[in-house]
C-alpha cells in the first residue's frame, strides 16, 4: 500500500463533526450553514440550540417578524441563554450572522429571514463558520430560517418541519429536503423519537 493509499484509508471517509437529534435522524455538520424551513422551523431551531448549548445568537429583523415568546422558548432552553440581535436593515441580518460565525464565540448562530439568500452570501457564511472553528471557542453551527419550502442556494442541508399534532399529543413531520450525501426523506417526530414515513419525501431544489 502506498503512502497516499494509507492516508486515504485512515482519513478518507471520516465524517465531519456534527450535531445530531433523534438518534441521528437529523444530522448537522458543524462549522457549516444549514437551512430550516416550514411552519415549525423556529421550534426545530430551538431544539437544535438546546442540544448545542449556550450562548445562542438569534438574529431577526427589528420590524415585521413576530418575536419569540419567552414562555414557549423555556420548554427548550432558558431565554437568558439567548442573545437577540435585531438589525434595522435587512442587509445587516446576514452581515451580523457572518461576523458572529467568524468569532467562534457561540455554538449556534440563527438568522430568521424573510427570503432565502443567494449563493454568494451563503458561501461567505460557510467561510466565516470555518474561520470561527479555526480560531474561536467552538465549531459554530449556522442556521438560516426561511418560510415555505426554503430555497437558499449553497447550503449544506435543508430541513422542513411542520406540526402534525394529534388531539392527545404533540408531533411533527420532519423532512430532509436537501443534503449533499443523503437522499430526501421524511419522519414523524413524537415523544423525542423519530419514525420514518413510508414513501419518498418530496425533492425540493
Amino acid at each position: 500500500m502506498s503512502a497516499l493509499d494509507s492516508r486515504l484509508g485512515r482519513h478518507g471517509h471520516r465524517p465531519p463533526p456534527a450535531l445530531s437529534l433523534w438518534n441521528d435522524t437529523l444530522s448537522l455538520a458543524l462549522a457549516r450553514v444549514h437551512e430550516l424551513c416550514g411552519t415549525a422551523r423556529r421550534t426545530l431551531a430551538l431544539r437544535v440550540a438546546a442540544a448545542a448549548g449556550a450562548p445562542v445568537l438569534w438574529i431577526a429583523p427589528a420590524r415585521g417578524a413576530a418575536p419569540l415568546n419567552p414562555s414557549g422558548m423555556a420548554e427548550f432552553l432558558q431565554p437568558r441563554d439567548v442573545l437577540f440581535v435585531t438589525p434595522e436593515r435587512p442587509v445587516d441580518l446576514l452581515w451580523a450572522m457572518e461576523e458572529a460565525l467568524r468569532s467562534g464565540a457561540a455554538p449556534v448562530v440563527i438568522a430568521d429571514l424573510a427570503d432565502p439568500p443567494a449563493m454568494t452570501p451563503v458561501r461567505r457564511l460557510h467561510l466565516a463558520a470555518e474561520a470561527g472553528a479555526a480560531t474561536g471557542l467552538c465549531r459554530p453551527l449556522g442556521l438560516i430560517l426561511t418560510p415555505g419550502d426554503g430555497g437558499a442556494a449553497g447550503i449544506e442541508t435543508r430541513w422542513r418541519m411542520d406540526p402534525l399534532h394529534a388531539s392527545d399529543r404533540d408531533r411533527w413531520r420532519l423532512e430532509r429536503l436537501r443534503a449533499r450525501m443523503a437522499p430526501p426523506r421524511a419522519w414523524t417526530i413524537e415523544d423525542e423519537a423519530a419514525q420514518p414515513e413510508t414513501g419518498a419525501a418530496r425533492m425540493t431544489g
